[in-house]
């Protein structure tokens, strides 16, 4: 009964040492991976931040769009002797200069 017991025992070191190995390979690397995921999500690619940059850009650019065809509107209206359109105009003129300067210009 103790014979079978020893055998075993003596290989089981052999048999379980890949195990062991891997499994202390995995826990000594662990903080160095866990590390570098931290900094992934921490930080913006150079591509991410262009892409991101474009993405404001085009924002900016289609609302400053809507802005130039209300502010044409308006002033049609403003023309026509409508008050109330000439002021919106001015106001939709003063949200056009605010946000000109973040649109790049086209050359």
């Amino acid at each position: 009964m103790r014979l079978p017991a020893l055998i075993v025992l003596s290989l089981l070191p052999t048999l379980l040492g890949g195990c062991l190995a891997k499994a202390v390979y995995d826990v000594a690397t662990l903080p160095v991976r866990a590390a570098s995921g931290a900094v992934d999500l921490a930080t913006t690619s150079q591509s991410e931040a262009d892409e991101n940059r474009g993405r404001e850009i085009r924002r900016r650019e289609e609302q400053l769009g809507r802005l130039d065809r209300e502010y044409r509107r308006e002033v049609d209206r403003c023309e026509d002797g409508r008050q109330d359109a000439c002021e919106r105009a001015r106001t939709l003129y003063a949200q056009m200069q605010q946000l000109a300067p973040g649109v790049p210009l086209e050359r």
